[in-house]
């Protein structure tokens, strides 16, 4: 399947995420919504402190010799117990299974493990291997270590693929994980930090996964909690804003880094929650046609200052005017003053007329793939 995708500004992958669930950004003691009405929002609070470490050991003194370099990994015992506070705030079941991607020196495993949650620990460095067999000798079927990279799972164009490479429906069936239906409660919790070379790539490929139901996605409703830099983050939330409790836009003031994972990559990291709605997918948006919903996403953002109704005509031959008094929307809008819901609701509104003809493409967007 041809899918459009080269060349999108980092806001609007991240304006698809808000659109597809829950969306949470965590700062230096604070966690606020953004991008989820205010129906939709449960959980977590809107303001979370960092608390001292609480039994957890030091950083293992055998860690990499060259700290100057970037870490993927968690090394603060305190910022691994903030970390375990949020993902077991709003969850009953102690026995909740985290993916958790990268552990390294496995002081977030600790953590999780001693909280009581499974963890399954993907592992694309060797050399973390050996602590973590051990951590997992020690935990009685807690733990799982697997050598894998989960960012470079279900490569789109493989052959054959080797370790730490790795196919989802392989790996899942070696853990004995079962696919569950889409409207029951998450099977999995993915917890981890991106890349920092690839962020961009990969929050788009985890974007396609979820939209079109693959990878890990085939499974049900997995939730990430990611931490993402602050670079690649800080153009949406100037561009949307913040949705606070009561549903109205604030602005963010004051907004500072968390300390210690600041610390360890060198820049300032957010962290991003999310959880796909039950109701994603609905008659007129399906993990069939959603490359046109990327589509009509693109062409929007290309031409970012224009009008919506400017650009309900180069998208679709359908009314425009009708399709403006549907979703209740001016035409003089631009497109940056849209909440990204609304996309969504564009979209639909457009499938479901009766037109035999819904769409207009433009052939150089469809020779792009992802």
């Amino acid at each position: 399947m041809s899918v459009p995708v080269a060349g999108l500004p980092p806001r609007l992958a991240l304006s698809a995420f808000a659109g597809a669930g829950r969306f949470c950004v965590l700062g230096s003691g604070a966690a606020r919504w953004r991008g989820v009405r205010a129906g939709h929002r449960r959980g977590l609070s809107d303001h979370l402190q960092l608390v001292p470490s609480q039994g957890f050991r030091d950083s293992p003194s055998w860690l990499p010799k060259y700290r100057s370099e970037p870490k993927s990994y968690v090394t603060s015992p305190k910022l691994a117990t903030t970390l375990v506070q949020i993902l077991k705030k709003e969850r009953k079941n102690p026995d909740q299974l985290f993916l958790e991607c990268n552990p390294g020196p496995g002081i977030l495993t600790q953590a999780l493990l001693e909280s009581k949650a499974k963890v399954i620990a993907l592992e694309s460095n060797r050399t973390f291997l050996p602590h973590l067999e051990s951590l997992r000798k020690k935990v009685n079927g807690k733990l799982e270590v697997v050598y894998c990279d989960f960012f470079k799972m279900d490569p789109r164009n493989f052959g054959i693929v080797k370790p730490p490479i790795m196919i989802s429906e392989t790996l899942f069936r070696h853990l004995g994980i079962e696919a569950v239906p889409w409207s029951e409660d998450t099977p999995l919790r993915v917890v981890g930090i991106f890349p920092a070379k690839n962020e961009k790539k990969i929050l788009w490929k985890l974007l396609y996964d979820l939209y079109s139901s693959t990878s890990v996605y085939s499974y049900g409703r997995v939730e990430l909690n990611m931490f993402i830099t602050e670079r690649e983050y800080e153009e949406p939330w100037s561009s949307f804003g913040v949705y606070g409790q009561s549903g109205r836009q604030e602005k963010l003031k004051n907004k500072k880094p968390l300390e210690q994972i600041n610390k360890q990559v060198g820049q300032n990291m957010c962290l991003i929650q999310l959880t796909p709605l039950p109701n994603l997918f609905t008659e007129n948006l399906t993990s069939v046609n959603y490359d046109v919903f990327f589509h009509m996403l693109k062409q929007c953002f290309m031409k970012r200052h224009f009008k919506l109704m400017d650009h309900l005509q180069l998208l679709s031959p359908v009314n425009a005017t009708a399709i403006l008094k549907q979703i209740e929307k001016h035409g003089d809008m631009k497109i940056t003053d849209l909440y990204p819901q609304d996309f969504k609701q564009l979209f639909e509104t457009i499938e479901c007329s009766k037109e035999s003809c819904r769409w207009l493409f433009d052939d150089c967007m469809e020779e792009m793939i992802m």
